[in-house]
């Protein structure tokens, strides 16, 4: 009988082992990944302090198209354009905001905006620090008084009112 014992508190000993193992193994597994969560919200957070934008100037020559020069002057390169959106919104009206997707196509699409960098020399489809960007927005009428906004894929945005000439 007294091997039995032995033996029971041998597996008993065995498996408590094995449990503060997997506990401890778990408590390390979770601050590695909550460490990791913390460092990529700090570089998301200063990738978004150091991008910035201006618009430089807002023509609306025809009844369905706005064009809009955007200025990169922050220090961060701007390259996602599909998740860069333009919005429109009428001033005066309470409809709310029209979205303006991205067209890679550089088609003339009503509800799509398609853009142009200026004098893009050192990353071809980038907008770099101190580039701008010529952007063509196609909404189905433009109207009398409006503001035209620009938002980033990281959340930065920047807009202005505009009286439209026609």
């Amino acid at each position: 009988m007294a091997v039995a014992e032995i033996i029971g508190s041998a597996i008993g000993a065995m498996i408590l082992i094995v449990v503060a193992y997997l506990l401890v193994g778990n408590v390390l597994s979770a601050a590695m990944v909550v460490s990791n969560a913390q460092k990529d919200l700090t570089q998301a957070n200063e990738i978004r302090l150091h991008t910035d934008l201006t618009i430089i100037n807002v023509t609306a020559p025809s009844g369905n198209a706005i064009n809009l020069t955007v200025r990169n002057t922050g220090a961060e390169i701007i390259a996602d354009f599909a998740h860069t959106n333009v919005f429109v919104y009428t001033v005066g009206d309470r409809t709310g905001y029209s979205v303006y997707l991205y067209n890679a196509t550089d088609t003339q699409t009503t509800g799509s905006w398609t853009g142009h960098i200026l004098n893009d020399y050192i990353h071809p489809g980038e907008l770099d620090p101190g580039e701008s960007m010529y952007v063509n927005v196609y909404p189905v009428t433009v109207p009398p008084l409006f503001e035209v906004g620009v938002c980033t894929n990281n959340g930065v945005y920047v807009s202005t009112i505009v009286q439209s000439s026609t």
